[in-house]
């Protein structure tokens, strides 16, 4: 199955990459004057994301030629009369799969979210993109925290509400901080700008006030500052700053976006990337699923498929696999399932048909 396999993630990258990347490059070479040397820097930057999508595909169709062309030359009816099962035939087809589950697992963690983040660096750099690598308006940031209750006791509840009008780079503009870290609403601070103090881990708020508010809600005293320091955890500052895509980050940092995401109150930007982190998981095991479907399906009697065939029958399967990968995805996104299913159902639903197969070839 190697030879078929190579042979798979050739044809399959070249197909992905021309789509995906290739004629993107050409259009800003010739329109935007994107170097060519540059050019070929992010085409190759951007090979191992579709090296890595093919693979699953590469395992279906290395599967379904190598047992289609053993069935067309009555191996298969050989070995079966020798009193071989098809559970024992399609065992190298499972091997194969899972080696290769872990290997593209192992570059989906460790090679394809660092090239393709250096890609998205080289190419804005080359095209001098002004796009800010920030979000410049409405940083909000919810600090959950042990409070200590009117009556003594502490809970975990909201401490703190920071806002910020805008962000330019380097300090916070028009900022306002609710804190309720006392259990109700004891202070309110206003200040046109603030800066991270790195030395200090902490806030340097410049020309504001502070409210400090009794319990009833009034004001029990208003006080007007130059310069604040306030200690507070940096995290305005991480929401505020240039996130990644999900191509260019590993599991780890998508967890760690993830809670940054969950203080800003976007459900369904939360929703999408647990769909996200679910199907960074669940993507290498369809390697699995190709194997196993594509030699069973090999297996089956009166196949006589030849390589044009069986590279057909398997765009066929891989279509019908991600269009139902993507309805799920969506129904993620939308709530509509939670994300675990969203992203592994798919792979419960096509290990299911092809074990199904494997039982009735069995029989």
């Amino acid at each position: 199955m190697l030879g078929p396999f190579l042979f798979g993630v050739a044809a399959f990258t070249s197909v992905g990459i021309s789509i995906g990347i290739l004629f993107d490059l050409i259009r800003r070479v010739s329109e935007a004057g994107l170097p060519m040397v540059v050019a070929f820097q992010i085409f190759g930057l951007k090979m191992p994301e579709f090296i890595v999508l093919a693979f699953p595909m590469s395992m279906l169709l290395a599967a379904l030629m190598t047992y289609s062309r053993l069935s067309t030359d009555s191996e298969l009816v050989a070995l079966r009369s020798c009193g071989i099962s098809i559970y024992r035939l399609i065992v190298p087809a499972v091997v194969l799969s899972v080696l290769v589950t872990g290997l593209t697992f192992l570059f989906n963690e460790s090679l394809v979210p660092l090239a393709n983040y250096q890609a998205t660096l080289t190419l804005d750099a080359a095209l001098n993109d002004e796009k800010l690598d920030f979000q410049d308006r409405n940083i909000l940031y919810q600090q959950y925290a042990e409070v200590t209750l009117p009556d003594g006791s502490q809970t975990n509840a909201l401490a703190r509400i920071f806002y910020a009008r805008r962000f330019d780079g380097d300090s916070m503009q028009g900022v306002t901080i609710l804190d309720f870290s006392r259990g109700n609403l004891n202070q309110i601070l206003a200040a046109e700008s603030a800066e991270w103090n790195a030395q200090a881990s902490a806030w340097d708020f410049h020309q504001g006030t502070l409210y400090l508010v009794a319990a009833d809600g009034s004001y029990r005293s208003i006080l007007n500052f130059g310069e604040h320091r306030l200690q507070i955890p940096k995290t305005p500052l991480d929401l505020a700053s240039r996130s990644k895509d999900y191509g260019e980050m590993n599991i780890l940092e998508s967890y760690a976006q993830l809670q940054l995401l969950q203080t800003t109150g976007d459900e369904q930007g939360v929703r999408k990337l647990k769909v996200r982190i679910q199907q960074k998981w669940a993507f290498p095991f369809v390697c699995v699923v190709f194997g196993l479907v594509g030699s069973v399906l090999g297996v089956l009697p009166n196949q006589r498929t030849n390589r044009a065939t069986a590279f057909g029958f398997s765009i066929l399967i891989i279509f019908s696999y991600y269009l139902l990968a993507f309805t799920f995805s969506a129904l993620g996104v939308r709530g509509s399932v939670n994300p675990f299913l969203a992203a592994w159902m798919p792979i419960f639903l096509s290990l299911g048909t092809g074990v199904g197969l494997m039982l009735r070839s069995a029989r």
